[in-house]
Formats: C-alpha cells, sequence, structure tokens
C-alpha cells in the first residue's frame, strides 16, 4: 500500500470520527432548497444543484422495459420499502445516467427523495458520505456514481464493497446507491485474465474482484440501438423543442450525423438535436 493509499485513508478515520462526535463544522445542508446534489469530497460538503440537467422520461426511448425495472425499485425506496442497489452497464451514450435522473426528477416531486452524485475518484469517501447522511432519517438518499470502473492495483473498490454490504456497521436503509458503468463486473477484462494466469491462488483473486458487481441487487443491461429506436429518439426530441423540419430530412440528416459519429446512441441522438436547433 502506497503512503498517499494510508494517508487517505487515516484522513477518512481522521474525518469519521471528528463527524461522530461533533468534532467536524460542515455547512448546514439546506434539504429544501433542491433535491439534488454533488459531493464535494475535499470539502466534505454537498453542493446544491439547482438546474438538473435531468431529461422528461417520456424522451427516453428503447429502453423501456429498464425503465420499468428502476421505476420500481425506486418507487419502493422512496416509499421506504426494501430495495436493492442498482448496476446499470452496457454501451456508451445508451441512457444510462439518464434514466436515473429523470426518474429521480419524477419521483422526488411528491417524495423527499434525493440524488447525490459522487465523482469515480472519490468513491473511498463514500464512509464519510454515509457518516453525514446517517442521521436524516427523514429523508431517502440515492448515492449515484457514473461511470463507475476499477483498473489494475487500485484497491477503492473495497472500499465500496463494504458500503454496498454495510460493513461491521449496517448500511443505512435510507440510503441506496446506484452506478453505471461500460464494464459489466467493473473491472477490465484484461485484468481479471491476467489474474487467472498469474495469481498464486487464480480463482479468489478473481472472486474478489468480480463478486463486487454481485453486491448490487439489481443489474441492467443497455445495448447499441437500432436504426429504428435511434429515429424515434430522433422524432421525440424534434417534437419536444418544435423543431419543424419534414420527416423524411431529418431522418436523413440525423442517419448521416450518427455515420459520422460511427455510432447510434441517445447521447448522438441528443447532439444532433442540439446541432439543429443552433442552425
Amino acid at each position: 500500500m502506497t503512503d498517499e493509499k494510508i494517508i487517505s485513508i487515516l484522513d477518512r478515520i481522521a474525518t469519521a470520527l471528528e463527524i461522530q462526535n461533533g468534532l467536524l463544522h460542515t455547512k448546514p445542508v439546506d434539504w429544501q432548497a433542491t433535491k439534488t446534489f454533488v459531493w464535494q469530497a475535499e470539502k466534505k460538503t454537498l453542493k446544491p444543484v439547482r438546474h438538473s440537467s435531468a431529461l422528461p422520461l417520456n424522451l427516453l426511448k428503447g429502453i423501456d422495459h429498464n425503465t420499468d425495472i428502476l421505476m420500481a425499485n425506486t418507487e419502493k425506496f422512496a416509499r421506504g420499502a426494501p430495495a436493492n442497489n442498482a448496476l446499470l452497464w452496457g454501451s456508451r451514450g445508451t441512457g444510462k445516467s439518464a434514466i436515473v435522473k429523470s426518474l429521480h426528477k419524477e419521483l422526488s416531486v411528491h417524495a423527499p427523495l434525493y440524488l447525490i452524485e459522487i465523482n469515480r475518484e472519490d468513491i473511498s469517501t463514500l464512509p464519510t458520505l454515509l457518516d453525514i447522511l446517517r442521521n436524516e432519517q427523514d429523508y431517502r438518499f440515492i448515492l449515484f456514481c457514473d461511470d463507475l470502473s476499477f483498473d489494475k492495483d487500485e484497491n477503492d473498490y473495497k472500499s465500496l464493497k463494504t458500503v454496498l454490504d454495510g460493513g461491521l456497521e449496517q448500511k443505512p436503509e435510507h440510503i441506496i446507491f446506484y452506478a453505471t458503468s461500460n464494464r459489466r463486473h467493473l473491472m477490465p477484462r484484461d485484468m481479471i485474465e491476467n489474474e487467472r494466469r498469474t495469481g498464486i491462488h487464480p480463482s479468489e483473486a478473481v472472486e474478489e474482484k468480480v463478486s463486487l458487481s454481485d453486491r448490487f441487487g439489481l443489474w441492467l443491461g443497455f445495448y447499441p440501438y437500432n436504426q429504428e429506436t435511434y429515429l424515434s429518439m430522433i422524432d421525440a426530441y424534434a417534437a419536444h423543442f418544435g423543431i419543424d423540419i419534414p420527416e423524411d430530412d431529418l431522418h436523413q440528416q440525423a442517419l448521416e450525423w450518427s455515420i459520422t459519429r460511427g455510432n447510434r446512441s441517445g447521447r448522438v441522438a441528443w447532439q444532433f438535436i442540439q446541432n439543429v436547433r443552433a442552425s
């Protein structure tokens, strides 16, 4: 373990003790101002996000099945029932993060449901964030990490495993963890294969890393869109923004745009529409 990692762990322990004993005077959180926050690990504070980038749910096309499943899970959590941590994995630009933000925006209108985004680089500070939220029993919190993955020689995943499992101290029931990733097991395939080839006990080494994704009770896979779905997204965005272009011309331009990007996805569709709006 590097000196930097040791210092990080000791700092986290010290912060947790300070919070527990009331010695750390963090800025009070105004829970009435907004229901979306970003965790600022260095300052150990929650930054309010007053203008969310969440899209209306009806604009998310081609992921209806995943939307229904995650909606049911989130609704249960919002009303205080048991729910699962969720891992949304698959192709880039297919709506993984958009679905989390959109569901939260819709459900939080009538429930004390909060979305707190934590950066991948700050995963090691999750225990500190949990300590801050632990006593806020009147609210429900979705901790959300976008594009979560781990590379060789990283040990932050162990902190996440502890949080998901609860560790020695049970994870608060009013807190749930959602993450998106391009990797199903959150680890690169070559890293897993290397463990199998070179480990003294390869099966145990692989199991420790792959088992991280098993801590998520809910797995949702997202796959590349076909042309029909891609064009349905274009039509939905065009109607939403009042774009007055003949459908055939709009589709032709959208397909040409996707070819230049080498991809048909929700992100590509959104970027095309923004380009049309700016023209």
